[in-house]
């Protein structure tokens, strides 16, 4: 499969993967003015935006990432769902990756025992594994899940509808085994963020940060959708992408 990919800007390559529901298009939209210093290549994963339908599984996806845009060497950055399929897909190819950013990763995982977090995981796989076919229940179950602090919307735009039958039946993120030890070992730097709003997403990403000896850090005002800070997310990233630090 051919992974459909928005590219913008000019300067060094920056791979985005978006998470659930929204493509890459949308899901990157507060990034363009980082288009002023950095070449933006946001791929379309399986099932979201110009990209085929497919079932969404990480190690698929990983694969496709480090195959068709890891070719050449690249920041990568994750979000949620997508952040999971950047550490797979760094793992992958390490010796194409500059560095790693990766914002709320839902790998419930790598903190598996803990009663909150295992808690969570199961809710968020009864909706997976669930019969809802209205967008807008969908969204009733899984915004206040994942941290979403959006409306839902009425009508439901197209591609929250294709989002909504992409994130029904994928491959649960709780599932993914996490190639920490290679991240650890790897010579690129990596960065780990959330949004301060859930103690699941909290607790995970100092679980990675720790393993890894990644940066740790914040970004709140929009939850789980970090990116849509604009300014404070780009800035953080870009000091990070110049820095490594």
């Amino acid at each position: 499969m051919r992974l459909h990919v928005h590219q913008w800007g000019s300067g060094p390559r920056v791979v985005l993967v978006h998470g659930v529901l929204l493509g890459g298009r949308e899901a990157w939209r507060a990034q363009r003015p980082l288009t002023e210093r950095w070449t933006l290549f946001a791929p379309d994963r399986p099932g979201h935006g110009k990209s085929p339908d497919g079932v969404q599984d990480f190690e698929v996806d990983a694969g496709l990432i480090a195959e068709q845009l890891l070719d050449e060497p690249a920041h990568l950055v994750g979000l949620s769902y997508g952040a999971i399929v950047a550490m797979l897909a760094a793992a992958r190819r390490p010796e194409m990756v500059r560095t790693l950013t990766v914002v709320e990763p839902p790998a419930t995982g790598v903190v598996r025992g803990d009663e909150g977090v295992d808690a969570w995981d199961a809710e968020l796989r009864r909706l997976l594994a669930g019969s809802l076919e209205d967008p807008q229940e969908v969204f009733k179950v899984f915004f206040p899940l994942a941290g979403v602090p959006l409306p839902i919307p009425d009508p439901v735009p197209e591609t929250l509808r294709r989002g909504a039958r992409a994130l029904l039946g994928m491959r649960p993120p709780g599932d993914a085994e996490l190639p920490l030890d290679v991240l650890a070992s790897a010579d690129f730097p990596m960065l780990v963020l959330t949004g301060d709003h859930r103690r699941e997403y909290e607790i995970i990403a100092d679980e990675i940060a720790k393993r890894t000896g990644a940066r740790r850090d914040v970004v709140a005002g929009m939850a789980h959708l970090v990116p849509d800070t604009g300014e404070p997310f780009n800035a953080r990233l870009e000091t990070f992408l110049d820095h490594g630090e």
